[in-house]
């Protein structure tokens, strides 16, 4: 390794292995070692853990790689980055805790927990979310109605289920558009 750095480690758990998370084969490749998953410890496990050990964020809100806000087949630039960051911070600003925001170009599709919907769907909320939405450059706002998480994989299994009807083996990378 260079940097004198002879061992990486990250915060993978056994629920990421039931997903597809193109990070995992990069880790693979690096011999990145994933001690949660080694040890056999779910997200859950790890709150509940945390939870004992009196830390404070054991109940913080999961927090994906923004890059899995945006569309496989889509370059991910600095700019789109930022763009949904930026967005999830305004509606994080507005109290909602469970947040994400799915970058479709000029569409930017709102995932917030059921339980939410109430509070996203008031007049001043959806004003200020539209607004704060639409001052960073999207021309369409959307409240995904499912209660959804890690929604732009939905995509990929339907690729998968259609190349395995057709009977393709490659099954590592989703369709590029």
């Amino acid at each position: 390794m260079t940097e004198g750095i002879s061992c990486i480690l990250d915060g993978s758990n056994t629920d990421d292995l039931a997903d597809y998370r193109p990070g995992r084969k990069a880790a693979e490749e690096f011999s990145v070692r994933s001690p949660l998953v080694e040890t056999g410890l779910s997200k859950s496990d790890v709150r509940e853990l945390a939870r004992f050990l009196n830390l404070p964020m054991w109940d913080k809100p999961s927090l994906a790689c923004l890059s899995s806000r945006i569309p496989y087949g889509t370059r991910i630039t600095p700019d789109i980055i930022e763009t949904v960051q930026t967005a999830e911070d305004r509606l994080r600003v507005l109290g909602f805790r469970q947040v994400r925001v799915r970058h479709h170009g000029k569409i930017a599709r709102i995932e917030v927990d059921r339980e939410a919907f109430g509070q996203i769907l008031t007049d001043d909320a959806v004003e200020k979310i539209t607004a704060a939405l639409k001052g960073l450059g999207y021309i369409y706002v959307c409240l995904d109605l499912e209660d959804t998480d890690g929604s732009m994989n939905a995509a990929w299994d339907r690729e998968q289920r259609a190349r395995q009807r057709v009977g393709s083996r490659d099954e590592t990378e989703p369709l590029r558009s």
